[in-house]
């Protein structure tokens, strides 16, 4: 497969080979405490204000420009000292699904954007999520909306043990 054909098919982050993590590179999957939810609500509207408006870079992790998949990436590992997988699709394999009535601040929301792209962004609140759009750069958007509710796929939660 061509690279260009590896990056369609796994979405906005290029495709990078799995390797066997160490046990802080892949959460265990778990549901957050409730009594966190509200510093864990804190924490990523804290990230999505310093990375606002940055440009959608494909493989990006700097201010420079960033893809969706490297801002949840970013997003984990500054604020949760947490490492995920650098892809859409990789991190679409972790942690515990989620039904879209119960999404909860830190959750992974998943698109599926074209036959074989998908987008990730992170659960604030209220139908609110965060994500880096290839026309807007870093931004929130509501699931409600249509373009995004009609390509909702899944949503993942994500162990987030030290706050």
């Amino acid at each position: 497969m061509s690279s260009i054909g590896c990056c369609l098919f796994y979405g906005c982050a290029p495709v990078q080979p799995l390797t066997a993590p160490s046990a802080r590179t892949k959460p265990d999957a778990a549901f957050v405490d409730p009594a966190d939810f509200h510093k864990i609500r804190a924490l990523l509207y804290q990230q999505v204000e310093v990375w606002k408006g940055v440009p959608y870079r494909l493989g990006g992790l700097s201010k420079k420009g960033i893809d969706c998949s490297g801002f949840v990436y970013m997003t984990y590992l500054n604020q949760f000292n947490i490492r995920l997988p650098r892809s859409t699709y990789q991190q679409s394999q972790i942690g515990d699904h989620v039904f879209q009535h119960d999404l909860s601040a830190g959750d992974l929301v998943f698109f599926r954007i074209g036959y074989s792209t998908r987008h990730v962004g992170i659960y604030l609140e209220n139908g609110l999520f965060a994500h880096a759009s290839k026309s807007r750069g870093v931004m929130v958007s509501r699931l409600q909306d249509a373009y995004w509710s009609k390509r909702y796929w899944k949503a993942k939660r994500i162990k987030i043990d030290r706050l």
